[in-house]
């Protein structure tokens, strides 16, 4: 007996390989399928500005247009419209330090990127002064106005950013994680909004006015797998919003189905073994045991870094 809704997911025509150069962008579940990347020594980038949830910002910061000077000061701390809170900081100097650092990060990373997973987390979003934010730093809500943002407006702002890097290889998808500040409801209408959208830019493919090739957009659905096949609640975190580690490795077993190649999967199970030796944490780490390991250890790093240079 099948006791289990499974998500058809086609593999895309699009392989991701240790050759490629990533860059991950989105909310917080970018932030997990990121941890899974470098885990194999992926060659990666994940969120330069920090978490970022909604459509608009992702998009603010890829169209090089960042309002840097969107600065303000609130309870002990300079915070930046456009980071996450991690980038907050006592002394306006150095967080204006941080944020041309990651400005400089996220052009490297795009300068060199093959392929680009964007992980949408909800269509609501906060403005102040007709802008939208990327986080509220806790600031009083009168601050802001909430507003929903709708299909068109993603597609319309997304769709440059696509034609002017039509030559990557685009994957988009919609967190699993719920927005319960919104609402149950308004958390579903949110997600249908996203899903809507992706599906959109997913659908154009070669035209007279959209010159996008269809292989360039791929969506994988994160959210249904999440929502249909893992609905246990033992695949959630204690909080009973985020995915657990379980449901994360899950997740990340069913993309690289998707994205990766027999060769490459073969190629990540050595270097996974790397990373666990790497990682291994010995009672006695004194011991003539432990140092003969992490001398093994050593040396296996070092010849894999004649093929892999970026190991580190």
């Amino acid at each position: 007996m099948d006791l289990q809704t499974k998500v058809n997911s086609k593999p895309s025509e699009k392989k991701i390989g240790y050759q490629d150069k990533i860059l991950l962008l989105g909310s917080c579940f970018a932030d997990n399928i990121g941890a899974k990347f470098e885990e194999y020594y992926f060659q990666t980038t994940v969120n330069p500005f920090g978490t970022l949830y909604n459509p608009a910002s992702i998009a603010t910061i890829l169209s090089h247009a960042t309002p840097f000077s969107t600065i303000l000061y609130h309870n002990g701390l300079w915070h930046s419209m456009m980071h996450h809170g991690s980038f907050s900081c006592p002394n306006k100097e150095e967080l204006l330090q941080r944020c041309e650092q990651s400005r400089q990060l996220l052009q490297d990373a795009l300068k060199e990127a093959t392929t680009i997973i964007v992980t949408f987390g909800t269509a609501w979003v906060y403005e102040m002064d007709g802008q939208v934010v990327a986080n509220c730093h806790k600031m009083p809500a009168d601050r802001f106005v909430r507003r929903c943002l709708s299909v068109q407006e993603i597609v319309d702002m997304w769709l440059p950013i696509i034609q002017t890097m039509r030559d990557k290889h685009w994957i988009f998808t919609v967190s699993p994680i719920r927005h319960l500040k919104d609402g149950l409801h308004a958390n579903q209408i949110s997600k249908a909004i996203l899903l809507q959208a992706i599906d959109c830019l997913a659908s154009i493919s070669t035209t007279l006015y959209h010159p996008i090739p269809s292989s360039t957009i791929h969506y994988f659905p994160s959210y249904e797998i999440m929502l249909d096949e893992l609905r246990d609640y033992r695949f959630y975190a204690e909080d009973m919003v985020h995915p657990s580690p379980l449901a994360v490795e899950y997740i990340w077993q069913r993309f690289v189905e998707a994205y990766m190649t027999a060769a490459t999967r073969d190629e990540m199970h050595l270097l996974h073994q790397l990373w666990r030796d790497r990682h291994h944490r010995f009672l006695h780490p004194d011991s003539d045991e432990a140092k003969q390991f992490e001398q093994r250890t050593a040396e296996k790093m070092q010849q894999l870094q004649e093929q892999y240079p970026w190991l580190k």
